[in-house]
């Protein structure tokens, strides 16, 4: 089977299915990693959950970071490719990987200088805690710079209609993360028990080794890589572009996280151990959220490809197709987490207190799943348009909602659980608005072979 998918020829539902398949299977993967970590670290105890959940706030902020250079690369490689230009897709695909380069240099540097402010943020009590939460931060953020680099080679690969060596290489740093561990984060023979500290190397070991099968990959790649340079100079009209497609996206992530971050500093003052809750809560929640992530990766190389030739139709039948798909998986999502909270809570902690208040999170949150994998779904396939700036506006204004709303509802009776019914309520909002804005733009977008001209 060859490698690379023909997104501009091959029948639409094929097509968009055998590139989604791979990705969405590649974000199963991503969860498994942060879901293998939690599983054993939820073993050490509540509050180490509680260290690696703040700590992980930043890592999570830094991918706003990598999406300035990742994003404005995948888009304007398949557009490149859409007109048939592998010379100009090398250009930006190199500009992508040199930016990403340069900015993981600079987050793991400030990253460490500040981390005990970084970390002090959410104002946490137990000294333990913090200092576990500060190594954590320390360790993946310092050596950030494999994740983001993996971000970049994803979207580029994806963006040239090829899924499948994404998924091998998570695959591989998968199997590496589980086998680690068990052994860092517990010890075995000569190798002590090194808790949260044993987490971080794991997963930042594992990414070292995706990065280094992704190089591998790509010095065998004849239609993208083969023509990227890394250490020449790459021309600001490429780096413009990049940065105009990719700022948006980037600053919405970031937008994104900062609010989750003023949310997590609000769900503190229920105690320590409710961050416990918000982490492993979200973590279960991401087998809905990544998959539609990967989802929108999809539709977004789809979109921008046959943006870029001038396909309009097949970008409108592209959409609509998806959107039914990622309905049906939200609605599945909603039924896992609403009626099988309870023991797939458990799975993680086993502290009845974080439990219950566990469940309540997954119930509430569970309401609001097909909302938020359409609304992911439309980012992606707005940007593939080139439309970063109109879809980070749209979340950015509903997103900062949040915060308000949770101060208001978690003042009532609700308490804690106000600040997930504030989540999900908004989530809700967010799909409406992002679906009838899409359907806006289809309305409008040229006809057929007059859509090259605009971008």
């Amino acid at each position: 089977m060859k490698k690379n998918i023909d997104l501009l020829h091959e029948p639409i539902l094929p097509a968009l299915t055998r590139l989604a398949l791979p990705i969405m299977a590649t974000s199963l993967v991503q969860m498994a990693y942060n879901m293998t970590d939690m599983a054993w670290i939820g073993r050490v105890g509540a509050g180490a959950v509680s260290a690696v959940g703040s700590a992980a706030m930043f890592t999570w902020f830094s991918q706003g970071v990598s999406s300035l250079a990742r994003m404005g690369g995948q888009v304007k490689v398949a557009h490149s490719l859409g007109r048939g230009d592998r010379e100009e897709a090398g250009k930006y695909a190199q500009g992508a990987l040199q930016l990403g380069i340069l900015f993981a240099v600079i987050f793991g540097i400030l990253s460490v200088a500040f981390r005990k402010q970084l970390i002090g943020f959410f104002n946490m009590q137990d000294r333990q805690i913090v200092r576990d939460a500060e190594i954590y931060l320390t360790i993946t953020c310092g050596l950030i710079l494999f994740s983001f680099l993996n971000a970049i080679f994803t979207g580029i690969l994806t963006a040239s209609g090829d899924s499948r060596t994404p998924f091998v290489a998570n695959v591989i740093g998968l199997v590496i993360n589980m086998v680690l561990d068990p052994f860092l984060i517990f010890g075995f023979g000569p190798i002590p028990a090194m808790g949260a500290a044993g987490a971080a190397i794991a997963t930042v070991g594992a990414q070292a080794v995706v990065t280094a099968v992704f190089l591998w990959f790509a010095r065998r790649d004849t239609l993208v890589f083969s023509q990227v340079h890394i250490l020449e100079r790459t021309s600001r009209r490429y780096i413009r572009q990049i940065i105009k497609i990719g700022f948006p996206a980037g600053v919405q992530t970031m937008i994104y996280s900062g609010i989750s971050m003023v949310l997590t500093r609000m769900v503190t003052d229920f105690g320590d151990t409710a961050i416990a809750v918000q982490k492993v809560g979200s973590q279960i929640e991401s087998v809905a959220w990544m998959t539609a992530d990967g989802f929108a990766a999809a539709i977004n190389s789809f979109i921008g490809q046959n943006f870029g030739a001038g396909k309009t139709e097949r970008v409108k039948g592209g959409y609509k197709k998806a959107a039914w798909i990622m309905a049906a998986w939200g609605l599945g999502s909603s039924a896992l987490l609403i009626f099988g909270a309870e023991p797939v809570f458990r799975i993680f902690i086993h502290e009845p207190e974080v439990v219950a208040d566990g469940i309540i999170y997954l119930q509430v949150l569970g309401l609001s799943q097909m909302f938020m994998c359409e609304e992911i779904l439309t980012e992606g396939a707005l940007a593939g348009l080139g439309k970063t700036m109109q879809a980070s506006v749209i979340s950015v204004i509903f997103t900062a909602a949040r915060i308000p709303l949770a101060l208001l509802l978690s003042a009532t009776a609700l308490g804690l659980s106000g600040i997930w019914w504030a989540i999900t309520l908004t989530s809700v909002v967010k799909g409406f608005v992002f679906v009838g804005y899409f359907v806006t733009v289809m309305r409008k977008l040229p006809p057929e072979r007059e859509t090259c001209r605009q971008l």
